[in-house]
């Protein structure tokens, strides 16, 4: 029995040759360290992508309640807002 952690990967004869050619690059001292690493950068950034995810979401819900709630505002007087909040002229906005 294996203990817990630990995972059997078949890779490709492609696949085998890339990893073992990285780790004799001298980056990493195993090959199980390279795969940690791989997954690990993966991981990080699908944990990313979930979290951004969530924070449209509720960006989005809160947007929806305000405009149930009537506190809406024309769009072309929001952009003429957010252009002079953000200092951007004319030019900067192709008009």
């Amino acid at each position: 029995m294996k203990p817990a952690g630990q995972m059997t990967v078949t890779l490709t004869p492609d696949l085998e040759k890339f990893v073992r050619d990285e780790v004799r690059k001298g980056a990493f001292a195993s090959n199980s360290e390279y795969i940690r690493d791989v997954l690990r950068e993966r991981y990080e950034r699908a944990q990313n992508r979930a979290a951004k995810a969530r924070a449209l979401d509720e960006a989005l819900a809160r947007s929806l309640a305000d405009a149930k709630a009537g506190r809406v505002a024309p769009l072309d007087e929001t952009f003429t807002r957010l252009r002079e909040e953000l200092g951007l002229t004319g030019e900067d906005t192709g008009k």
